[in-house]
Formats: C-alpha cells, structure tokens, sequence
C-alpha cells in the first residue's frame, strides 16, 4: 500500500484535522509559465443571514494579486454559495506554494487549503532571437584602494584629541568669588550690617528684603555665638531659647535688650507677612536695636584671650585648608581631562570603524552577536539517527521524543524515529536532524516529503512561503532533494514580522527517510556561514 508522505507531516497538528471544511479551495491549473494567471476559487456554502469577508490583499505570500473579482452568489434553497476568485501570478521560475486565505465568517475566521503550484520558464527561440555577447567582467575599485585617506583621518583625530587636551590644560580658570573668612561672628556681623546700609535697600523701596537681611544677620550671629537654633526658629521660639541660654550661660543681658530684639524681630514679621510698611524713622530704630543688640551680646560673653600661639595655629590651619582645596580643584582638573580625551578618541576610533567598517561590524564585535558565537565557538562532529546522518554542528543537538511531537495515529505508521534538534523554529536560528523508517513497503516521493515539511512550517504561524527544489549530493554521492527558500515568521506575543531563510535536504534510504532542516534570518550573514559548513559536512550512513 503507497503512503503518500505529506499526509504524515500534516498530522503533526491534531487541530488540522479537526477543523471542519468550511472553504472550498480550487485553482484552474498548477503549472504555469512565467507571468501567466492562475485563478484561484474560494467558496464557502452559507445561511442567508450570515455575513462573509473575503480579504482584500496585493498579495498571497509569494504570488502577486493580478485582479480580485467580483463575489459570485449562487442561491441553493434556504443557503447561499458565495464565489470569490483571484487572478495570481509571478515573474519567477520555481515552485511556490499559495498560503492558506483567512475568510471571516460571522466574526470567525476559517482558512482556506494551500496549494503547491510550479512555474516553468518561457523557452527562448535562439534561431530567431537576436543574441549579444558576453560583456566583460567590469572592475570594481578596492576600498582599500585610497587607504592614505584613512590614514590622514586616523593622524587628522589624533591632532584632534591633542589640541583639545591641550586647550583643557592650560585654559585659565572662571575667577571664582572671593571667599571672605571672619574671625570672630561679631566681626562678621558688624561686617553684614555695613554692607546692608551700603545696598541702601529699604531707600529703593526693598523694604521686605531689607528687614530679611537685617534678621538674618542676628539670627545667624545669634546661632554662632549662643549656640541655639536661631534660624530655624520663630520670633516667640528665638527669645525664649535665648532667656534660657542667658540664664544657662550666665549672660549679662538685660530685659531691656531681649524685648528691643522681640521688637525688631516682630516688625520684620508684619513686613514681611502682613505687608506693614514702617515709617523711615522706625526703620532706622530697628537697624540701631538690632546694632545694640549684636553689641550687647558680644560684652555679655565672658572674654577668652587668644595667645599669639594659638592665633597662629589657626592661621596655620586656614592656610592648610586652602592648600588641600587647591590640591583637590587640581585632581579633579586632571581628571576631567583625562577622561574627556580618553572619551574622545574612544569615539573618534569608534566613528572611524563605523564609517569605514558599517555599525553592525562594530556592534557584532563589540557587543556580540549570538550566532556569531556559534560560528566562531567549539564545533561539534557527530552522527545522529538510524540511519545514521553524521554532520558538523556548533553545538550538540538534543534528542526529541518524537512520540510528544506527532499524534498516535503519525506514530502508528512509522517503525522508528529520532529527531534531534537545537533552536526552536520560532528563534533567530534552528537545525534539525530527523531519521525515519516505516512499518509497510513504502514508495518514497522526496518532492511530496518536502512539501509536508514546508507545511510544518504553515503550523507553526509562517507565510509568504517561497520554495524552489533542486537535487543535492553528499561527498560520497549519495542523492537527494533540497527544498530552500524564504518564509515570514511572526511573533504571537509582539506580532513582529521576521524574514528568514530555510533550507531542507531529504534522502531517502532503505525504506525510510533522512531529513536535515535549517531554519535562520535571512540577513544574518553569521547564520549563513553556519548553515553553508553544516551542509558541506552532511554525510549519511548507508543503511544494510
């Protein structure tokens, strides 16, 4: 009994099977020549009330859509047949296979049968045809060709970096704001006040800004001197903490001085919050209360006579101070121009590989590059399967159980099976190596065994499959056929389309069959490498 092969390959997809036929799917012919149509007909057979969406699309995977017709309607009782045809073609030789069509039927979709279709070139008359010679092989210029210009830019860069290093070296530094350092808060307070009056604030109208440096100025020497927390705190908090520091400290400051300070600070209050606006003489009251304050203070602390020893060990100390900070500004100089040098001749070099090599040399090598791994990486020489198929991969491939990939009813006309494999077929890259022998006498047709594997692939979520066929040899002559071609892969969770790149060899050998299969993106030049030394290495073991 013949066993037609393709069956056994759809079978690895149970819900193939139990999916009803709700489209009809035909084609006028299956060989064509080049740009000839083919008019593909899907029917669906319908209620009168439901609804049918064809699509509308300029193209079926690899075939172009000449024309899309008219919906036919044909009345059968209470239902409708509804005919939809397409004009399809292509301006390539080959074998192509038309991907199952979604129809939306009341909101569901259902899919039509695809279809493998062969198209032969049109046979050129010689006699008739005017023919040309052969031109010459044109010469292309090296791009090594003018390396002195690489040479000028790498010199050009080096320049670069130098003159900028040199700038940042001796440019002179933003004058800074003299930083002045009191000995003593009197002396900076007294200081703070002359300057205040010389700013002639509350004269311009500033009379807000006024009263906040004036109360800063005694709140801040009151903090340094005293101790408390007189700029954090408020008006009644201020004069409280500094009664109980008088009292702690034994101050001599009379009730007199503490209320013409609450006084003061009250007055700022109203100018600044309440938007009070004192007369000029009040003004100038609260400037000598606050004068007399600082004044009075300063007497209450009991004096503390500074040796000349201990007045030069403080010199000594501001003058290290200073020397360290200079120090520091300097470090963190060099540093600065250390780094931005290093940082522009890493890029200057990194713009010159980009410019000269292309970004994805420079990211390959730098970031990596998965399969550019395995190519480079270990590889591994091995024979799987029985038959055996002995191949050269970059890294071992597992075993499968065959039994969880095709249903019973696949498994009940296969003797044996082994897969082995690395990769999914949803990654970037994949192999697969599959031996089979069956059960009954078998008839092997390796073009139909080739368009069940391609079917696989319609399960697995690919479309705009394009397959063309060619016989391939192993080194020790061993024949077979190769299915190669391209396929779009998309993505279930992004929905993200990938073009990739197939190849399948097929043998066939004591009643059984040896499959490898390849499966990578097609513009990843690594991947292709791989794949071109796994199948130079392809030997089969001759089955007894």
């Amino acid at each position: 009994m013949k066993i037609k092969l393709y069956i056994l390959f759809l079978l690895t997809s149970v819900a193939l099977f139990a999916q009803p036929k709700k489209v009809t799917t035909s084609i006028d012919t299956v060989k064509n020549k080049i740009g000839a149509e083919f008019k593909l007909s899907l029917k669906t057979n319908v209620d009168t009330l439901s609804k049918v969406k064809f699509p509308e699309s300029k193209f079926f995977g690899a075939l172009e859509v000449l024309e899309s017709y008219k919906v036919d309607t044909v009345k059968k009782g209470d239902r409708y047949e509804l005919i939809k045809k397409y004009g399809l073609t292509q301006f390539d030789s080959g074998k192509y296979t038309i991907p199952r069509i979604p129809i939306i039927i009341n909101g569901k979709t259902v899919y039509s049968d695809s279809l493998a279709i062969a198209i032969s070139d049109v046979k050129v008359d010689t006699l008739k045809q005017k023919m040309f010679d052969i031109k010459d092989i044109a010469t292309v210029k090296s791009p090594m060709g003018n390396w002195w210009i690489y040479v000028l830019v790498v010199i050009g860069l080096i320049g670069l970096g130098f003159l900028i290093f040199y700038w940042l070296k001796n440019r002179k530094p933003k004058a800074k704001a003299e930083v002045i350092v009191y000995k003593t808060p009197i002396e900076k307070a007294t200081t703070l006040l002359q300057q205040l009056e010389s700013k002639e604030l509350w004269q311009k109208g500033a009379v807000k800004d006024y009263y906040s440096e004036l109360t800063d100025i005694v709140r801040n020497y009151i903090e340094e001197e005293i101790k408390i927390p007189a700029m954090e705190s408020t008006t009644s908090e201020l004069i409280e903490g500094l009664r109980k520091a008088a009292k702690q400290k034994k101050l001599k400051l009379s009730n007199d001085t503490v209320e013409n300070l609450e006084k003061v600070l009250q007055q700022a209050d109203l100018v600044k919050f309440a938007k009070v606006t004192p007369l000029d003489y009040e003004i100038e009251e609260d400037k000598k209360r606050i004068s007399n304050t600082i004044v009075t203070i300063h007497k209450s602390i009991p004096e503390v006579v500074e040796t000349e020893d201990e007045l030069a060990l403080w010199n000594e100390q501001q003058k290290e101070k200073a020397r360290l900070e200079k120090l520091k500004r300097e470090k963190r100089k060099k540093i600065a121009i250390i780094v931005g040098s290093a940082a522009f001749l890493i890029l200057g070099t990194l713009g010159f590989f980009i410019a000269t090599k292309g970004f994805d040399y420079v990211k390959d090598n730098l970031i990596g590059h998965p399969t550019k791994e395995l190519l480079e990486g270990e590889w591994v020489y091995s024979q799987y399967g029985n038959p055996g198929v002995k191949i050269e991969t970059p890294k071992v491939l597992m075993r499968q159980d065959a039994s969880k990939i095709l249903p019973k009813n696949a498994m009940a006309l296969i003797k044996e099976m082994q897969i082995f494999t690395y990769g999914s077929m949803i990654d970037d890259f994949y192999v697969g190596v599959s031996t089979s022998t069956f059960k009954e006498e078998t008839k092997i047709d390796l073009e139909q065994a080739a368009e069940g594997s391609i079917k696989i692939f319609e399960t697995q979520g690919a479309s705009n499959i394009l397959v063309k066929t060619e016989e391939f040899d192993t080194q020790k002559g061993i024949t077979g056929r190769k299915a190669y071609g391209t396929l779009s892969m998309v993505d279930k969770i992004s929905g993200k389309s990938t073009k990739m790149y197939y190849e399948i060899l097929i043998f066939a050998q004591s009643n059984g069959i040896q499959q490898i299969t390849i499966l990578q993106r097609e513009d990843d030049q690594y991947a292709k490498k791989i794949g071109e030394r796994m199948l130079n290495s392809v030997e089969l073991k001759v089955a007894e």
